[in-house]
């Protein structure tokens, strides 16, 4: 039998990564569309993993209904939940733009009663950076939050008139976390095994994947919604109105690390101490300070623990960016990018290492040949 040709073997082979490519990235563009469902089906897949294994070996040989149970209690414990606090939201942010456009906020007097519940050092303060004249600073203001709130209200009510497709999305969500669920570890033995890299670089790069997906949504989502709910508990208790609207604010800038909730909670409390609300202006900054900022530091290395040890700055810029480029999703894809690359970069370094640790002095010489003079 005649071995086959060097030659046609390296063009089969070419062809062949060819037509891998081609058919890869035509298949990424076709589901382009559904990527957000399918993010958020293997994240709810990794992050309900260990549910579904136990309920697995509680009913052996019974895949499908394991996999049926766990997707039902995501759909119970997550999706319901989300889904009553949107439509909460929607209604209290209607009925904010409702008071706005009807002028049922002033910001005019809003403005002057801040200036004038300023001490005497911060009016001339304010005289000296030229502010003193604060009538064409409150217009401009008020003009730039009503048009801003205008595009926020344009865009959550665009919400509706895309309920056909947020609804088919959800439905591919779930209908792709099932499958992960019942047949997850086969699809990820058979992606492990067609890198072409070594054992041991394969299994930290899925290591490393699956763990900050769960560090990132355990350690940020789950914190946002803690300090968010507390927040904004905080804020009915004191009495201010929108507590629904800055307790989601707050859950969102929570995520991002270094900025945090103190982008909302500092500004209210300066405004409270500065229109002579001073108990609701003192119980505000304490209990932002000591309850609200808490809930990062106490739960997070809880939840997290050494899943992620990712710097702060990276994780920062990370998530901003994914912001920037992808929405709500970059809040998982960014950091996952980010682990990603410091995990290749690691491996490269343990290559390197390695490479270098085989020194050719230290290897047995080659023995001389019979007839060979030793000393020649």
């Amino acid at each position: 039998m005649n071995a086959p040709v060097p030659h046609a073997t390296a063009i089969a082979r070419a062809f062949l990564l060819i037509l891998v490519a081609f058919a890869t990235i035509a298949f990424l563009w076709l589901v382009t569309p559904f990527s957000g469902a399918i993010l958020w089906a293997v994240i709810a897949a990794i992050l309900f993993e260990p549910l579904n294994r136990r309920l697995l070996a509680a009913m052996p040989r019974r895949r499908n209904t394991a996999a049926l149970a766990t997707l039902l209690v995501i759909v119970g414990v997550v999706l319901v939940p989300a889904m009553l606090l949107s439509a909460a939201l929607l209604r209290e942010a209607t009925g904010f733009y409702g008071r706005l456009r009807s002028g049922g906020i002033d910001f005019d007097h809003l403005f002057f009663n801040i200036q004038a519940h300023l001490p005497e050092w911060g009016r001339a303060w304010l005289a000296d950076i030229g502010l003193d004249d604060m009538s064409g600073l409150r217009t401009k203001l008020s003009q730039g939050f009503t048009s801003s709130f205008q595009f926020m209200a344009s865009q959550v009510l665009s919400i509706g008139q895309g309920t056909f497709g947020f609804f088919l999305a959800l439905s591919v969500m779930l209908y792709v976390t099932f499958f992960l669920l019942r047949d997850g570890h086969e699809i990820a033995a058979r992606i492990e095994r067609v890198l072409p890299l070594e054992v041991g670089h394969r299994k930290i790069l899925v290591a490393k994947f699956v763990a900050v997906i769960r560090a990132t949504v355990k350690g940020s989502l789950v914190v946002a919604v803690l300090q968010g709910a507390t927040g904004g508990l905080i804020f009915w208790t004191l009495g201010i109105q929108g507590a629904l609207l800055w307790g989601v604010a707050m859950g969102v800038f929570s995520l991002f690390p270094a900025i945090g909730t103190g982008l909302i909670w500092v500004p209210v409390t300066i405004y409270l101490l500065a229109t002579g609300a001073i108990w609701q202006g003192v119980a505000l900054g304490a209990c932002g300070f000591f309850v609200i900022s808490s809930v990062d530091n106490i739960i997070r290395p809880i939840l997290v623990g050494r899943d992620a040890r990712m710097p702060d700055y990276i994780v920062l810029v990370a998530t901003l960016g994914g912001f920037e480029l992808m929405g709500f999703n970059g809040f998982v894809v960014g950091p996952v990018i980010a682990a990603l690359f410091m995990a290749v970069w690691e491996i490269l370094g343990e290559t390197q290492v390695q490479a270098l640790a085989i020194d050719p002095v230290d290897q047995a010489p080659v023995a001389p040949s019979a007839g060979q003079d030793i000393h020649a």
